[in-house]
């Protein structure tokens, strides 16, 4: 994966790996009071490190938007649930 394969520079503020821990930090909150959760992100090392203690599925996502056309196509992402 690229740098920007994560879609961290789509906006004008990125998404950095800080931000995915805040977010894991977060989901685990929720985890504890009961919520039933799911979620979706890149298929990295990172990720699936950050969510370890959770169910997580690999799934296949077609992406339409790339700078480069012929990299356009299927990739894995992770579905993360709690449930």
């Amino acid at each position: 994966m690229s740098s920007t394969a994560s879609f961290t520079s789509y906006t004008k503020q990125d998404f950095t790996a800080d931000d995915q821990k805040q977010l894991a930090e977060y989901y685990k909150r929720l985890d504890k009071r009961g919520c039933l959760l799911m979620l979706s992100n890149s298929d990295t090392d990172y990720i699936n490190g950050l969510y370890k203690d959770y169910k997580i599925h690999k799934v296949l996502a077609k992406r339409m938007i790339n700078c480069d056309a012929t990299k356009r196509g299927r990739i894995f992402e992770v579905v993360v649930r709690n449930y």
